[in-house]
């Protein structure tokens, strides 16, 4: 299935991405406040490499680590850090909906064949070893500094400096650190408050709010570790919407096709990536906030000020020559929306499963990777549409934010604007076919919302009308037939004007 070596790290991954002709050192020196930011933008928006800013500084002081930039800037770096090429993304997704449901066994050939899958399954188990290069240095007590650490600003509203790429690792109240298929890995980003202290912003649904809660209910503070420099499966794991009882950290060992490397942590009760760059190790004690923001986000406004839980750092451990890896979000495209594009055809095998007579889904990246969904149907009986686009809100917690879902026929591309402008201006009729939910969950980032975390949604019926849906008799789509379009094609091909 994978055309691509395993990346254990993420020095694996940036040597490949190398040895490609697909990143960029920059001696020059960069300041990471906004310079950073609008480099990686521009390179982001041409399609650009990987970057490496060399000299990175903040008001002319040299920052004490490299700066990794634009690592996942185009969906072919996306694949290849799933260790895929781009083409075999679906295949894979086919596969992984396999692993999820595997049909019953029909014989000795059909059990052989299954070897793939069952090496998936070894892979989620965690390697755990007693020591690892994550853990080289290690700085605890007066020692935790993070104004090491070159974390940029991104944009010139932001409050403070912003860890866009962390990997952060909970587990619940009741478990144990061993127990690694209990931990959630969440892409949280977190504010820099002072030496020792970062604001957790992660929302009350997300898994690692729900675990700090059974710590809180204890009366107990959450241990919490956060990897920087993750290599590219758990990254890539940390930022998919899998299910609630889906570990991101044994699913990264399916993604990256090895174990993953755990030590444990220093100073907290957690196991934590042994080939990361850099990891923070800390606290959340019950009730201890901050006032996170304003920062630039996805949806290309800086948000709103709000309240979220402190991270008290009682370690800083890293490799002897870390990199520190950054990201920055804005209205697409930013890395964020292109990860998204790859994991809608990733996703599609999985969410067929639920809605099998889904054909394709589209979720444009340009409606910030999930607020609008196209679904293409093979539609069968009256009111198929709106329970797809029911289904679909229902599914996972992150469809719950797409506000608006535009349901199509199987002749309709949901990938091309024009088709469905075309399905909806002559398939859809605005008193029969459109469906208004209201105070639903919706992103609280979104300014749109009467109210914060409450929005509306709203459907298309753009399909054909059967049955009971119409009283009238439907019209016939106009296509040519099939020997005058061959006879077209094979005379333009003679004169030369087949292009």
């Amino acid at each position: 299935m994978r055309s691509l070596p395993p990346f254990p790290e993420l020095r694996d991954f940036l040597a490949w991405c190398e040895a490609q002709g697909d990143f960029l050192r920059i001696a020059a020196p960069v300041s990471l406040r906004h310079e950073s930011t609008a480099v990686a933008s521009k390179v982001l928006r041409s399609g650009g490499p990987v970057l490496r800013f060399d000299h990175g500084h903040f008001d002319g002081v040299r920052a004490q680590m490299p700066v990794i930039g634009n690592l996942f800037g185009t969906t072919s770096r996306v694949a290849a850090g799933l260790g895929l090429a781009l083409e075999q993304v679906p295949d894979f997704g086919a596969f992984l909906a396999a692993l999820r449901t595997p049909a019953p066994v029909s014989g000795m050939r059909d059990a052989l064949s299954r070897w793939p899958h069952l090496k998936a399954a070894l892979n989620t188990r965690a390697q755990i070893s007693r020591k690892g290069p994550v853990q080289a240095e290690v700085m605890t007590g007066d020692d935790v500094d993070l104004s090491r650490l070159p974390v940029p600003i991104c944009w010139p509203g932001d409050a403070a400096p912003l860890i866009t790429w962390p990997v952060v690792l909970t587990r619940p109240y009741g478990s144990t650190q061993a127990q690694t298929e209990t931990y959630n890995c969440g892409v949280y980003r977190a504010q820099v408050l002072d030496r020792n202290r970062l604001i957790m912003r992660w929302l009350p649904h997300r898994g690692g709010a729900a675990h700090q809660r059974t710590w809180a209910q204890a009366g107990e503070p959450a241990p919490v570790a956060i990897a920087l420099g993750a290599d590219p499966a758990l990254l890539l794991a940390a930022a998919l919407p899998l299910p609630e009882a889906v570990s991101e950290l044994t699913f990264s060992g399916v993604l990256r096709g090895a174990r993953t490397a755990l030590v444990p942590a220093k100073t907290v009760p957690l196991m934590v990536p042994a080939l990361a760059e850099i990891v923070l190790e800390g606290w959340v004690h019950p009730g201890d906030q901050a006032p996170e923001g304003p920062y630039g986000d996805h949806t290309g406004y800086y948000n709103s000020v709000e309240n979220f839980p402190v991270m008290r750092v009682s370690a800083i451990t890293h490799r002897r020559d870390p990199l520190y890896l950054t990201t920055h979000t804005c209205r697409p495209p930013d890395e964020p929306s292109v990860i998204a594009e790859v994991f809608n055809d990733l996703a599609l095998p999985v969410i067929r499963q639920s809605i099998p007579e889904m054909r394709d889904l589209w979720l444009p990246p340009a409606a910030c990777s999930y607020r609008i969904a196209v679904i293409s149907i093979d539609k069968r009986y009256p009111g198929q549409a709106r329970r797809v686009m029911l289904s679909l809100w229902g599914m996972l917690a992150q469809f719950s934010y797409t506000k608006m879902v535009i349901v199509v026929d199987a002749d309709i591309n949901p990938r091309n604007w024009d088709d469905i402008a075309w399905a909806l201006s002559t398939r859809m009729d605005p008193s029969r076919d459109v469906v208004l939910l209201e105070r639903t969950p919706m992103d609280y980032l979104d300014f749109a919302s009467p109210e914060a975390g409450l929005a509306g949604k709203i459907g298309f019926d753009a399909t054909t009308k059967i049955g009971t849906e119409t009283t009238r008799e439907w019209g016939q789509v106009m296509a040519q037939s099939p020997e005058a379009e061959a006879f077209a094609d094979a005379l333009l091909a003679q004169i030369g004007a087949g292009k």
